[in-house]
């Protein structure tokens, strides 16, 4: 009944709806503005790949339909994407075009079955700055692969987007170059100045009209999207033969974990600043698989979740699904009613339109914020960013996880230790014989060496007391060693007894061997008062035993002597600390 639950809860259904008789007429007016908004970002996203402006289209008409039903967020907008654009581009230019369905299809699968998995909060791992440092090496690499086009020159050969666009340049010829870099820079006014007339003015939308416009009536010799489609493509399942599958299984699984990744971040921060209610994970990674697996049969791009339009879906009143359904359903109109004018729009306004996109995706107060924060995570920012735009996207994600991570276990060690205290309460003969150690935070296996060092070499104790109640953390290796200090400082004899294991690091001490470790069973203690009470009995003994050996000696000699015979009334050993 559980799992039956689970797959249903991963389903559309009507709970999907409800609030759609309240909310309907926002819902299209919010699908029509974001199809607006989309529209040139899909044709540009689809040119930047290589995969074409009508894969892009076709990707925002299908996958948004498909994301819209099946994905767990209300109000999330999917389609091509500026960083899916930069993963997919060396893949194309390695494969060619005709890999582009089978990687679709085979990334879709692997984002799919990742949901059906229960893997969606998986997400929920990546450090805020190797996010930020992601989304900011993003940005470079879209701002840099328009630049080519923004001066009307090819593209370099390198798979590097900095080293191409140097290499395009060297190209570059002044009469040719004038007239692409013009309306770039008209786009780029038009989109800056738009907004600022009022928010919901579409300025992306009017600066590829203006541009085009221009461009047509001054006739000006700029390079043009071309012939596209006048209907969708009939579905056609890619050839998915064993050779293909093995040579595009990398390529797929780093699509996969693009997709995914920034598709639950697009949803958590939607679910963030809307009301529409929480994003199911799970369900959203299914639902993006299924786009992407549908946008491959209809020669499209894999898809994620976007940011920038499902915001816009948001500010526009959107609040249920029918609002992402409406703006593929308006980009499908374009396809089938306004292929003719889209066709003549100029390749360099879309460059102009994404350059303006790349540098509104870093947010100054972001930058700010995360450089102003520690010094550790402004490392891993920049590492981030600095490994996206010289390699590789998620070898960008992974070094930063890694760095990130290397930076916490830094930390947990600082704020892990051990302290010798004093005996509470009035001081006794005898007392300065008996060394009291209390383990602090986590000892785990980038800890346990110094606490080894620190215990293990204690002089002038006949006994050490090791409280173990404060302790957080405590993984094999850290048992390990306080076994290793159990059978150190009792081969010098001297005794050791150890106080207030917790009720949740019992069985792995146990397993471990600390307790066999100890010279008497009866040396476990769950507080602190008997514990000193018997080690205040043992230094009496050692002495009393010293004098007996030595009469030349005083009972105040400072060297531990052998151990002493455990009296058979000695304290109760007692289970776990409070």
């Amino acid at each position: 009944m559980k799992a039956l639950a689970a797959a249903r809860a991963l389903l559309p259904g009507r709970r999907d709806y409800e609030q759609l008789p309240r909310t309907w007429k926002g819902d299209l007016v919010a699908g029509v503005t974001v199809g607006i908004v989309a529209l040139p970002l899909a044709l540009a996203f689809g040119v930047s790949s290589g995969a074409g402006a009508a894969s892009g289209l076709v990707t925002a008409v299908i996958a948004g339909v498909i994301a819209a039903i099946f994905g767990g967020s209300n109000i999330q907008v999917s389609g091509p994407t500026g960083a899916m654009a930069v993963v997919l581009g060396p893949v194309i230019a390695t494969h060619g075009v005709a890999a582009l369905a089978a990687v679709s299809v085979l990334a879709g699968v692997i984002v799919a079955a990742a949901g059906l998995l229960k893997l969606g909060r998986a997400v929920t791992f990546l450090p805020w700055p190797v996010i930020e440092g992601f989304t900011l090496g993003i940005a470079v690499i879209i701002f840099l692969q328009q630049v080519p086009a923004a001066f009307g020159v090819k593209a370099g050969p390198s798979s590097n987007a900095a080293v191409s666009a140097v290499q395009g340049l060297g190209t570059l010829s002044p009469a040719t170059a004038l007239a692409p870099a013009a309306l770039v820079v008209l786009v780029a006014l038009i989109m800056i100045v738009a907004p600022r007339i009022h928010p919901q003015i579409p300025g992306s939308l009017i600066a590829i009209i203006v541009a085009s416009i221009a461009a047509q009536v001054l006739d000006l010799p700029v390079a043009r999207i071309g012939s596209l489609p006048d209907a969708l493509p009939a579905p056609v399942i890619p050839s998915l033969d064993w050779g293909t599958v093995t040579a595009l299984a990398g390529p797929a699984a780093t699509i996969a974990a693009l997709a995914a990744i920034e598709s639950l971040l697009s949803a958590r921060v939607a679910a963030s600043i809307s009301n529409t209610g929480p994003y199911d994970a799970d369900r959203e990674l299914l639902g993006q698989g299924l786009a992407s697996i549908c946008s491959g049969f209809f020669g499209g791009m894999p898809a994620t979740g976007a940011i920038a339009r499902t915001a816009v879906n948001i500010r526009s009143g959107g609040r249920t699904r029918v609002a992402a359904t409406t703006h593929a359903l308006i980009l499908l109109a374009v396809v089938y009613l306004a292929t003719g004018p889209v066709s003549r729009i100029p390749l360099a306004a879309l460059a102009g339109v994404l350059m303006v996109t790349a540098t509104r995706m870093v947010s100054l107060a972001t930058l700010r914020s995360v450089i102003g924060s520690t010094r550790a995570d402004t490392v891993v920012f920049f590492v981030t960013a600095l490994i996206t735009v010289s390699f590789d996207l998620i070898e960008a994600v992974a070094i930063g996880i890694a760095v990130a991570s290397f930076f916490a276990l830094r930390a947990l060690v600082r704020s892990s230790g051990v302290h010798r205290e004093e005996i509470p309460g009035p001081v006794q003969d005898g007392d300065e014989h008996i060394a009291v150690f209390r383990l602090d935070g986590a000892l785990f296996f980038a800890a346990a060496e110094r606490v080894l060092e620190r215990v293990s070499t204690i002089r002038n104790a006949d006994v050490v007391i090791i409280r173990m109640s404060q302790l957080q953390v405590l993984d094999a290796t850290g048992a390990r060693v306080i076994t290793d200090i159990v059978n150190a400082l009792e081969r010098r004899g001297i005794t050791v007894l150890i106080k207030g294991i917790q009720d949740r690091h019992l069985a792995l001490v146990t397993r471990v061997g600390v307790l066999e470790s100890l010279r008497h069973h009866k040396h476990l203690f769950a507080e602190l008062p008997p514990a000193v009470e018997h080690a205040r009995s043992h230094v009496a003994r050692a002495r009393a035993a010293r004098a007996a050996q030595n009469p030349a000696h005083n009972a105040g000699n400072d060297a531990p002597g052998p151990p002493a015979q455990e009296p058979g009334t000695a304290q109760t050993p007692t289970g776990a600390a409070q």
